[in-house]
This record gives structure tokens, sequence and C-alpha cells, in this order.
């Protein structure tokens, strides 16, 4: 007799297929595919061994070790004869039933500040429910809620990111909808952070994010905008998409038949006396997602941090190293356009993993190839942790998946990509990010029941009004 649906929780490691807002899901690899079925009869076998029900023993770490030993299994397998993956999970055997084995591994005492958060909220403007979003694609819209909308909520949000994983920090990031009637709005964020900040009796561990449009409309109402929103509210960012809403446009301008207006909206940034700028590069967003431009724009100023969202790296693509012939592919982009423009690594440029790890986890080799190139090239100083959570749900299986990998000994020598150390690993997971964000680490995870996040959320004063000017 199998399991039932309310014993099968899924695996703890999520393997796919399933995509964000932002690109198509991709089938599953026939090694992944076998993966998969080996993990759930690998978690079967070593629930009845540990005595655990097997709802237990999937919310377990072993599980979650028992997971990336089938994945590792499955490409050691499948890889030619005579070769090895370029990447794999390190785990002792002991890690599939003892607890402790697993949690020395992946367990952590890092700070792990997560750059790229997302959630959607319908009580503050419940119009937002009509923005062309696609969240009934997400896995969270799975989350077990009688209304998939409730799965995205600043609840859910707080409950996945901050019980439900090792993540101390977020910075809500802006998703790419018009400003009107938007389910991540900087009022939206403000709330957010509000909650968190009386659940955690602080206001630190949620940073924002706020969204430039600078083709939707005149270029004026957009920089109007930014000044408008800088002195609101405590903005530690601006999130850029050069391909959508509205024409698409560069950063550096290079393009004459494009709209001119990513120089103005840097400057404008560096005015006000933030000068971060957040742009999605990469995914499935067309030849505007490109990352071509980030190289000269950073030159050009280098006084801006550009922090590249995705990495430039491309679905439906398997990423190798770096060469001349693969310069136009994924986040050889990236690579060929800070190289092309001279600027050194751990300089101006940063290179976040939101969704990109999601997607090369699954892939020991082709991670191995990402992560060395940017850490290589980008600079083992200037690559940033982000999840694109809540979309996939908690990211702690991202989290957890990240301390047990490593790059093999015969990709660092033959790329020169670096060995993944636990001080190499506490960067990427959160050091880095605070020092672009210039801010202190909060490490004291904040701990809170649901029961107390409801109350929070119900008692706060200001309820679910909608901010900003009303009708007199």
């Amino acid at each position: 007799m199998g399991p039932t649906d309310e014993d099968d929780l899924g695996l703890p490691i999520k393997l796919g297929p399933c995509a964000n807002d932002e690109y198509r899901p991709l089938p599953l690899t026939p090694v992944v595919t076998e993966a998969v079925r080996r993990a759930r009869d690998d978690c079967d076998r070593n629930s009845r061994r540990s005595g655990l029900s097997r709802r237990e023993f999937l919310l377990s770490t072993c599980a979650a070790a028992t997971t990336l030993i089938a994945l590792n299994a499955c490409t050691d397998e499948s890889a030619p004869p005579g070769q090895k993956p370029g990447g794999s999970y390190v785990l002792p055997t002991t890690a599939t039933t003892e607890p402790e084995a697993a949690e020395s591994v992946l367990g952590g005492e890092e700070f792990v500040f997560d750059v790229q958060g997302h959630l959607l909220d319908f009580t503050i403007d419940p119009e937002a429910r009509d923005a062309p979003l696609f969240a009934a694609n997400l896995p969270q819209a799975r989350c077990g809620e009688h209304d998939a909308g409730d799965c995205f909520s600043i609840e859910k949000f707080l409950e996945e990111m901050f019980i439900r994983s090792d993540t101390s920090m977020v910075a809500l990031s802006a998703i790419p909808v018009p400003h009107e009637h938007d389910p991540l709005s900087i009022d939206v964020m403000e709330e957010t952070r509000r909650i968190l900040g009386a659940l955690c009796h602080d206001d630190q561990r949620l940073l924002l994010h706020a969204k430039v449009l600078p083709t939707v409309g005149p270029l004026a109402g957009a920089l109007a905008g930014m000044r408008e929103v800088a002195a609101a509210h405590p903005v530690s960012a601006w999130k850029m998409y050069t391909h959508l809403p509205g024409p698409g446009w560069w950063l550096d301008d290079h393009e004459p038949g494009a709209a001119q207006v990513g120089d103005a909206v840097i400057r404008q940034a560096v005015e006000l006396g933030i000068p971060r700028i957040a742009v999605h590069k990469g995914l499935a967003g067309g030849r505007y997602a490109s990352p071509v431009d980030i190289g000269p724009a950073a030159k050009r100023h280098p006084d801006v941090d550009f922090l590249v969202y995705h990495s430039g790296y491309q679905t439906g693509m398997t990423e190798g190293p770096y060469t001349a012939a693969t310069r136009g592919q994924g986040s050889n982009r990236l690579v060929a356009s800070v190289l092309d423009s001279g600027v050194p690594p751990n300089s101006n440029v940063y290179a976040e993993l939101g969704s990109t790890w999601w997607q090369v986890m699954r892939n020991p080799t082709e991670a191995a190839h990402v992560l060395g190139k940017l850490l290589r090239y980008v600079g083992v100083d200037n690559v940033l942790w982000g999840t694109d959570s809540i979309f996939y749900g908690s990211p702690q299986d991202q989290i957890q998946a990240f301390r047990a990998f490593q790059i093999s000994p015969e990709l660092q020598e033959r790329y020169s990509y670096p060995e993944l150390t636990a001080e190499l690993k506490a960067k990427v997971l959160g050091r880095n990010a605070a020092r672009v964000y210039d801010v202190e680490p909060v490490a004291r995870r904040c701990e809170f029941t649901r029961t107390e996040l409801a109350e929070i959320r119900r008692t706060l004063p200001g309820g679910n009004r909608t901010y900003g000017p009303t009708p007199t």
C-alpha cells in the first residue's frame, strides 16, 4: 500500500518542473526524473529504517540529504565513460538516516540575506488581483489555501522566509507590472516591513526596492516618481526591468533606436543618494533583458553599484565554461560585458542568483560552471544570494543544497574556479549583500508562530487601508 496524499509532502529538495511568472516551465531531464523516482523510494525506505512516518521523515534534514545523494548518484551514472560530473553535493552516506550527520552539512549558522524576495498582496488594493501576472503557474499557488491568492500573502511570505527557512534578512524586490494596482507596491512592502518589525521588535530585517519604469509614460514623470518615493520610503535600491513593461531600453543607451533613458535614471539614483541599480537580466526576457549593457554602464558610472538579478542566466540552455564561442549565451553574456568594458572582479558589478541557482542546482555540472564563472569574473565578494521566493515556496531547500555543493577539483584546476569553502559560502549567503546594501548583518533568527503573525496583522494600526492620497 503506497503513501497517501496526506503522507506524501513531496521531496524536501524541490527539483521541479516549475517556473515563476517570467518563464515557462521546462520538462525534467531523464537524469532528474530518475533522481526524483529514486529519492522517493529511498525516502520511503529510510523513513522505515528511522522509525518515522513518511510524513515525519519528509520534513527532516535526513530526507533532504537522501534527495541530494540520489541526485548525485544519477548524475554520476549519466556521465560519459571516464568523466566525472563537474559538481556534486558532498554529504556522508550516514546523513540519510542520522540527523546529526545531515545537520552537520545542511544546517548552518551563517547570516542569510536573500536579496530577491517576492509576495503578492490583494488586501491593501483588491484591484491588484487584475494585475497581468501568471500566479497560477507558480509552485507556491499549490500551498494548500482555499484561495490560491492567499498562498502569496504577506503572512505566507513571512512564514516561508522567516519560520521555514534560515533566512534572517530579505530585500523585497518589485515585479514588472505597472504602478497602478500593483500587488507588490511600495505600500505593500511597507506593510510587510511594519508587520515583521512588530514581530521581531526591529525594522532592519526587510529592505525595500522601489520600481522604476522609465518608458511607461514620460521620462520626467518617472524621475519625479523616483524623487517622491525616496522622500516617503526607506528605499535601498531601484528595481528596473529593461525589457518590460513599456518599450525596451538599455542602461548604457547604446542603441539609437531605443528609448534614451538609462543614463537619466542612473544619474537620478546617484542624486538621491541611493546609487544601487537592481536590474533584471536573463531568464526568458528577450534581447532587452540581455546584460550586454552592464559593463559599459558600470564603467561609465563607477560610483553606482549594478546588481544583476538572475546574472544573465537563460532558460532552455545548458551552461558550460566561458569561451569565445559561447560568450553570447546565458551568464557568459555578463562575463563578456564586464571583460570587454574592463570592469575588474569585485568592483561595482554584482551577480545575483535568484531563479538561477534554482534552475542549475538540479544539474551539478552546470551549477559548477555558473557559480565558478560568476565567482571568477564578477568576484568572490560580488556574488549575491537570492531565491525569488516565495514564488518557489520556502527557500530552505535552496539554502541546504548550496551548503552541500562543491565544484570538482578538476573544474577548479582547468577553469580557475575557486573552491567553495565555508568562508566563501558565507560571503555568498549574506555577507556580500550586507556590504553592498550597507547594512549590519542581523544574524539572530526572528522566531514567531503563525498565531502571533495572524494576531499582529489583525491588531496593527492601519489595517488594510490603502496608502496615499484620498478624495476629499
